[in-house]
């Protein structure tokens, strides 16, 4: 296999919609400094389409809305739609994200601080986060009631692909400039 189908193969992959020609190509050209033209490209796709239709393979290159993206076969579609349906009972909802970000900057914390600073109860977010194994409870407030505190896990590490909080961006680099910044139009 050449070079452009392979790179070709690659984008597909990695690609949550589907690719169109030019897309490609222009994907070529920046990444690569290859220049092939459209009809390189057309080639290219096509020899891919025929090697994953007549291949032994769970997926193939299809033809869809204006552009082209790997999609399982029919015969296992059902098994990868039970699968992406348990994946996304895995993805964060707002309030756990909130409630996640304020643990993570702010632990260890107990669950009436958490609610104080969001505003709402957290009970749902907090047990969500918990099955996710995103937190975990390490320990106790020494407050009246004694709540428990949270603090996040190793899983939360993974998840987000650092090595401790103290990767986690600082506040101060997520602030929106503002117009007192440099190069604002005030001072021009």
């Amino acid at each position: 296999m050449n070079s452009i189908a392979r790179f070709i193969e690659a984008t597909l992959f990695v690609a949550e919609e589907p690719v169109t020609v030019k897309e490609l190509q222009k994907c070529l050209a920046t990444a690569t400094g290859l220049t092939p033209t459209i009809g390189e490209v057309e080639q290219q796709l096509q020899a891919l389409i025929e090697k994953y239709h007549h291949g032994d393979f769970a997926f193939e290159i299809v033809p869809i809305a204006g552009g082209y993206q790997f999609l399982s076969k029919p015969d296992v579609a059902p098994v990868a739609a039970a699968y992406l349906k348990t994946r996304h009972s895995k993805q964060l909802t707002t309030s756990q994200l909130e409630t996640l970000a304020i643990i993570a900057y702010r632990q260890p914390i107990s669950k009436p601080e958490i609610e104080r600073i969001r505003g709402v109860n957290c009970d749902f977010a907090i047990q969500k986060l918990l099955e996710k194994e995103l937190i975990r409870i390490v320990g106790r407030s020494d407050t009246v009631g004694k709540p428990l505190l949270y603090g996040t896990s190793q899983h939360f590490m993974n998840h987000f692909g650092i090595n401790s909080v103290d990767d986690l961006p600082q506040l101060r680099d997520l602030e929106q400039p503002t117009e007192n910044t440099i190069g604002s139009p005030s001072e021009n």
